[in-house]
Formats: C-alpha cells, sequence, structure tokens
C-alpha cells in the first residue's frame, strides 16, 4: 500500500507546474484540514531534504535530479547500505548483482543496514557503479551498541562496530545514568539533515566492557535482538492452561500408542520434532515426522504471536539459547518431553522398503513420546546394534540412508561443514575448543526433516489435478551461484588438479560432489570446502518460489521447527487453512514477513558468530606469545587471515608483517604474491604463526608469521 509521503512526490513529478500545498492535497482528493495539514508538513520535510524547491511563496517543484526515470531517464534503485570497516560503502541493488558505490558524500544521513533509495549516476570508464542516497526507507538498527565517553560533561556514544563511522552526541538528560566507560545500548532520535552527527538516547546500561554477561548481551542487541520479553508477552504466556482439553484430543489423529521418539543435542530443552514408527500388514512402513503445534498456543496478532514475529528466530550464542518463544512455550507447553501428551502438526508417510512414499498426510495429531535420546546414544545404537528401540531406530535409519543416497544422486551438493563447539568452565569462559562432527544418527533426523519440508512444499505449491492453481505460500529458496564467482573458483581448482564443469545445475552439482569426494582426507579439502560455499547465494525465504539449488528440490519449505523460527509457524497456519480449504493469503504482504524473517535469520547468524569469534578470542586471550600450526583462510589488503589448525580460532597477520618483499594480491588465484622473490601465499596454505595480540572488545586476534 503506497504511503501518503509517495502519493505527495508522484503529485510532484508527473506535473511541471509550481503547486500549493492545497493543490496538491486535491489531486489526492484530500479536501479536510487535518489530511492538507498533513500534507503540508510532508512538503516541508521534502523540502527540508532538498527533494523539493521551494520557489515562491507557497509554491514549490520537484528538484530536477530526483524525478523519476520515466520523466527524465535517471535510473531509480533501493537496496540495504553495507558500509565496509574502510568507509566505503555499497548498496546492493534488490535483485541485481551489482552494487552501486556511495561515496561518504553522498551518503547523507544513511547508517549501515539501512534501506535507502539510490539515485545511479550513468557509469565511467567501467568503473562500478556510483550514487547518491536520495531517501532512508527504512531504518535498519533500532539499536547501537557501544561505549559512552563523557569528557567536560559532554557526552557521546563511540558504536561497538567499525561499520558505525559517526559519533553518537547523547544529551545529558537522556544518558539514564550512564557512567563514562561503560558498554549501552543507545537508539538515535534525531538527525538533522546537514549536522555531522546524529542525536541518541541511551536506553539499556550494560555495564562494563568485558564481563561475559555484558559482552553477550551487547551481541544481542547489536543485532536488535531484545534482551528479555516484555511483561504482556510473559503474563500471556503464563496464563496459557497446561491441561489439553478432550475436546481438542478429539479432533486430532490419536497417534499416542505408536512408538515414538526424541533425538536432540545433549544441552536441548526445546524438542520441536518427533518420529514414529509402524510396522504394516501390507510389507510397508508408516513414519511420522511430529512437530511441535506451536500454532495451537500461539494465536495470530496475539501479544506472544507480534513478539515471535519480531524476533524471528532463536538465537544461539556460545554461551546461551535466546528463544524465540518464552520459556513456558518453548521448554514446556510446546517441547516434545518424553511420556506427556503433546500436540503436533504432522506428516506421515506410508513407505516401500525402497524409502518410497506411496502414501502421505497432514494434519494434526496428539503423542506421547516414548524416549528422549541424544545424537550420541543413538549413533552408539546404530554402532553396537543393541540398545531400548533399536529396530525401530535401525529401519528408519535403513532409510534414511536411502534418502540421503537419492538425494545426492539427484544432484544435491554434499556440504560437510565443521561446527566449531567450546568447553565452558562455570564463569563461561573457554578451556577448550573442539569439532562437533556430524555422525549417522544426526543424518537420519535431517533426511526425515528433509522429507516433511519437501512434501509439505509439494503439497501446496505443486500443480496438480487436484490442486491446479497453488496458493500463496512460504518457501525456503536458493539460487544457484552467480556464474562470476563459479567462472573464477574454477579457474583456481583446475590449476590445483581438480577437473570442475560448469553447465547446468545437474552438471555442476556433479563436479562440486566429485571434487570433494576425490579431495577428501587431503590438504585442499577444508579448503575447497570453504571456497565452494563462499560462490553459493544465500537461501532465504519467499513467497515467489524458484526451487532450493544446494538441495535439488524443486519445491522445499521450513515445517519443523515452530518453536526456534517464525517461519515454520506462519507455515503451519498457511497448510492449516489450506488444508481446510480455505482461500489464498495475500502474497504482497506475505512475502513483506518472509523479507523481515530472512533479515532477523541473517542478523542471528551474525550474532552467532560475534559469539564464537569473543569465545574465540579469549580462549587466546592467555596464550599471547605461543605459536600455533594454522591454515590461510582469506586474504584482503590489510594483510592474511590464518585460522589456527587445532582451535579453528582466526586472526589477521598484518601486511606490515610481509616486509621482505613488494606484495599484491592475485584475486583469481586467492594469493598474496612476492613480486621480487616469487614467494607467495596461497588460500589453503599452512603457516606457523604467533600470537602478538588479542582485543577482547573489537573480537580481533593478531598474527605474526614465525
Amino acid at each position: 500500500m503506497q504511503t501518503l509521503e509517495n502519493k505527495v512526490i508522484e503529485v510532484f513529478s508527473s506535473n511541471r507546474d509550481k503547486l500549493g500545498y492545497k493543490q496538491v492535497a486535491a489531486k489526492l482528493h484530500i479536501f479536510d484540514k487535518e489530511g492538507r495539514a498533513e500534507v503540508a508538513r510532508i512538503i516541508d520535510k521534502f523540502v527540508n531534504v532538498k527533494i523539493l524547491l521551494k520557489v515562491g511563496k507557497g509554491k514549490y517543484r520537484m528538484n530536477g535530479k530526483y524525478l523519476n526515470n520515466e520523466t527524465t531517464g535517471r535510473n531509480y534503485v533501493t537496496g540495504r547500505l553495507e558500509v565496509k570497516y574502510s568507509g566505503a560503502a555499497f548498496v546492493l541493488q534488490d535483485g541485481e548483482n551489482d552494487d552501486i558505490f556511495i561515496p561518504e558524500r553522498n551518503q547523507g544521513n544513511a547508517l549501515h543496514g539501512d534501506l535507502v533509495k539510490v539515485l545511479v549516476f550513468p557509469p565511467r570508464d567501467g568503473k562500478k557503479p556510483e550514487g547518491e542516497i536520495v531517501e532512508i526507507i527504512e531504518r535498519s538498527q533500532k539499536q547501537i551498541v557501544g561505549i559512552i565517553h563523557i569528557e567536560k560533561g559532554i557526552a557521546f556514544f563511540i558504536p561497538d562496530s567499525a561499520a558505525y563511522h559517526r559519533d553518537v552526541l547523547i544529551p545529558t538528560r537522556l544518558l539514564k545514568k550512564a557512567k563514562n566507560g561503560y558498554k549501552v545500548v543507545v537508539k538515535i532520535v534525531d538527525w538533522t539533515p546537514g549536522s555531522k552527527n546524529p542525536i541518541g538516547e541511551v536506553i539499556n546500561v550494560l555495564g562494563k566492557p568485558g564481563d561475559n554477561n555484558v559482552e553477550m548481551q551487547s551481541i544481542l542487541a547489536e543485532n536488535d535482538f531484545p534482551l528479555n520479553f516484555p511483561k504482556n508477552v510473559e503474563d500471556e504466556a503464563n496464563a496459557i492452561p497446561v491441561a489439553i482439553p478432550e475436546s481438542e484430543i478429539k479432533s486430532r489423529r490419536d497417534c499416542r500408542n505408536i512408538t515414538t521418539f526424541t533425538i536432540d543435542p545433549a544441552d536441548a530443552k526445546d524438542f520441536d520434532d518427533a518420529l514414529s514408527y509402524e510396522k504394516l500388514s501390507n510389507g510397508n512402513v508408516r513414519v511420522g515426522v511430529h512437530i511441535a503445534d506451536v500454532s495451537y498456543y500461539v494465536r495470530p496478532g496475539s501479544p506472544i504471536d507480534k513478539e515471535a514475529y519480531e524476533r524471528g528466530t532463536s538465537v544461539y550464542l556460545v554461551d546461551r539459547t535466546i528463544p524465540m518463544l518464552p520459556e513456558i512455550l518453548s521448554n514446556n507447553l510446546c517441547s516434545l518431553r518424553p511420556h506427556e501428551d503433546k500436540l503436533c502438526f504432522s506428516a506421515i508417510f506410508e513407505m516401500t522398503e525402497n524409502a518410497k512414499v506411496v502414501k502421505e498426510w497432514f494434519g494434526r495429531t496428539i503423542i506421547n513420546s516414548d524416549e528422549r535420546f541424544t545424537y550420541e546414544q543413538v549413533q552408539q545404537i546404530i554402532d553396537s546394534g543393541e540398545g531400548r528401540l533399536v529396530e525401530e531406530i535401525n529401519a528408519i535409519n535403513a532409510l534414511a540412508r536411502i534418502l540421503r543416497k537419492k538425494r545426492f544422486e539427484n544432484n544435491a551438493i554434499n556440504f560437510e561443514t565443521e561446527e566449531v563447539k567450546f568447553k565452558l568452565d562455570e564463569n563461561a569462559k573457554p578451556i577448550g575448543v573442539y569439532l562437533k562432527v556430524a555422525t549417522e544418527a544426526n543424518w537420519m533426523i535431517e533426511e526425515f526433516m528433509l522429507l516433511a519440508n519437501k512434501k509439505v512444499a509439494e503439497r501446496i505449491g505443486k500443480k496438480t489435478t487436484a490442486n491446479k492453481e497453488p496458493k500463496t505460500f512460504v518457501y525456503r529458496i536458493h539460487d544457484k551461484p552467480l556464474e562470476e564467482k563459479l567462472a573464477t573458483f574454477r579457474n583456481f581448482v583446475k590449476k590445483i588438479g581438480y577437473d570442475f564443469k560448469l553447465g547446468s545445475p545437474k552438471t555442476l552439482a556433479g563436479s562440486f560432489n566429485q571434487m570433494f569426494q576425490q579431495a577428501k582426507g587431503s590438504k585442499e579439502y577444508e579448503m575447497l570446502s570453504k571456497l565452494s560455499i563462499r560462490t553459493m547465494a544465500r537461501a532465504v525465504y519467499s513467497t515467489e518460489n524458484i526451487g532450493h539449488y544446494g538441495l535439488a528440490f524443486p519445491y522445499y519449505t521450513h515445517f519443523t521447527s515452530p518453536i526456534r523460527r517464525y517461519p515454520d509457524l506462519m507455515v503451519h497456519r498457511l497448510l492449516a487453512s489450506y488444508l481446510d480449504k480455505g482461500p489464498s493469503v495475500n502474497a504482497h504482504e506475505f512475502e513483506e514477513y518472509c523479507d523481515h524473517c530472512s533479515q532477523m535469520e541473517q542478523k542471528a547468524t551474525e550474532a552467532e558468530r560475534s559469539s564464537i569469534k569473543y569465545k574465540q578470542a579469549e580462549y587466546l586471550s592467555d596464550k599471547i606469545g605461543q605459536t600455533f600450526e594454522a591454515t590461510i583462510s582469506g586474504i584482503c589488503k590489510w594483510g592474511v587471515f590464518a585460522e589456527l589448525k587445532e582451535s579453528k580460532c582466526e586472526g589477521l597477520i598484518s601486511m606490515r608483517k610481509f616486509n621482505d618483499d613488494f606484495y599484491y594480491i592475485d584475486e583469481e588465484n586467492y594469493t598474496l604474491v612476492g613480486l621480487h622473490h616469487g614467494r607467495d601465499y596461497r588460500f589453503g596454505d599452512t603457516v606457523m604463526v604467533r600470537i602478538i595480540a588479542v582485543d577482547l572488545e573489537k573480537k580481533q586476534m593478531d598474527f605474526d608469521l614465525v
């Protein structure tokens, strides 16, 4: 829906005449006093930022450089502003691959992450296109984290993130008792056009920098996640009845007498999925994928629902989980705890011994889990052939092996990533680092979650004789990689002995999988895996289905984790409505929801990475001067990044340390090349490094070559 601001601009864009506010209001069919006053206010706003020009008493016209491209040929795009640590800023166009350079003089009052409208200048001499920000459509961050400095009675705030290059002035009345040197959360309350610095207000005093709790809260606030639930949300959650009404039980498929179990990490408390297993008289088996029915407890538009939408996802920091839902829901009412009746939304499949799905059913159920397993326990049962529910686990695992094999034969890409985990002491200080490696128990659960997600998406999105006009739905989509990135990658891997063919998605996926298989166990494997992931697009949520490239699924969604992901809750509601023959929802409205959830997912990922970086820096803080074996993991103009092989901690070897030659970066070969002596440093090379400095606040580690 167009805003009044946009309508006012449209009037001026389509009229070359000088207009007064009453004339503009009349063209918009606004004749009441309040409406005209609002139009006048909007015109004043646009005059202040020079989008409109005052041309006589009470008369205005459009500034020529902001006229739309239909009238002047000027090109406008929208996108997110990304400010680099160096100060350079770029806007990535919506749906485009080329980013637009924004010189500092053309950034106006825009901040890192803001959604902006950009006037794009004609390209010059093959250089990257440049532009000027003409409108801030949406502020990215509601809150910014940093340190308060008070000097001679004047308070100013320095953001932690190097992406923010403006200090924020804090009036004394807005300090909220923050002390000099304290870490705080600030929101910008005013930024007069033309002024150098914004005005801010302290909304949360976190405490002294360096304290673990302060730093973890800083990471959350930095990524726009709230530090606690509002009282009305907690009150609503606490008021939800624990007992399940008999009428609700009778309305559902009763699965309580079927063998059912959950498998989760040892420290998990929110069990949102369970598997059930039945042998059928016809020789087939029935496997149920049972997902916590959050939609029963969380109603659309309720305080809990609004808060869950704003968060978008749970956040998993190194030492804590920040749930999307209040804990009474996530860890109790909705969690599929053993030996308790629980409400579920289920996808139930009748399958042959070859894992072919011959019947499927989707709907609301009630279950009672027989057992809560950890992944380690299930892996031991698989390995030993002994233990509780061994027959059911082995039977389901046999089907999962077939599903996994078929998926890769169907051109899914076999990425195997390592997850860094920390051993923490009672004060959350890291005393050890280890890698979490996926086992067959993980793959078993993964395959049946993938199956449920795929089949739910097909049920709504796939055209069939019974489903001639698919309704608006929430898909998990993954676009194919950019051709330029792939070409660079192919040229590099060919030089180190790997045949890599480009072409159709089938050819490309086959090239990746063949390369991984060939490199398995070699020193290049980890490097090739990381570079491969860097060529990939990011998976997002959308109502416009393009399929999931990495999984090789034409239809895919997220159905299996509504306790921790809001898109899954949307999927449950839509699926329930459509199964009951409900009408299609508004695609534009749900696309906005998808965009928001994709943004919050990315912010959660950034928060999780930041907490890992902090713990890595903390882990190395008492190891300064020690020497470790490392792998080169990145090359940039500031130097070479190296990742310690044992702990996976990454630090920077500054370019000034490479003082034995003149070095330049060969981007196509991911190499730092010495011009005179022929010495080079390539991505994936092994080097010995010494830890020379650790900055906990900046989460940075500095290394030197040995």
